[in-house]
């Protein structure tokens, strides 16, 4: 499964364009998110590179539990899609991890997290009793 971060100027469109173009014998399936692609093991391993170098801090790359038009998760074929929400919540995120992404690339350090503080009985028995009124 790629997804295309919402941040990026690359579609769907183009980027199921370029894998066709490498001319490689896998199945493709533009989305709305992105593509998703199907093939051996190694062959898609060689894929994901080339395909990264399209927008690399906005190209991001999971494994799907389905194959493409699995009549179980196919709306074709009246399937669910149980996992869309999930997925819809990482793809708002992905300008997050970019701006990451492109932070660490810039050279800049990741900041130290502060320490965490242990929350005592009393002021967890406050907080419920503040809540309760």
């Amino acid at each position: 499964m790629i997804m295309i971060a919402p941040t990026s100027e690359l579609t769907p469109d183009q980027l199921s364009r370029f894998i066709h173009g490498l001319g490689y014998e896998i199945t493709i399936k533009e989305t709305c998110y992105g593509a998703n692609i199907e093939g051996d093991k190694e062959l898609i391993r060689s894929i994901v590179p080339e395909v990264r170098k399209l927008d690399p801090n906005r190209i991001f790359i999971k494994v799907r539990a389905y194959p493409i038009g699995d009549e179980r998760r196919c709306r074709a074929h009246h399937g669910s899609r149980p996992g869309f929400n999930q997925m819809e919540k990482e793809w708002m995120d992905l300008p997050f991890i970019e701006a990451g992404l492109c932070a660490a690339e810039g050279g800049e350090d990741c900041p130290e997290k502060p320490p965490r503080k242990k929350l005592s009985v009393e002021k967890l028995m406050q907080i419920a009793e503040e809540d309760n009124r």
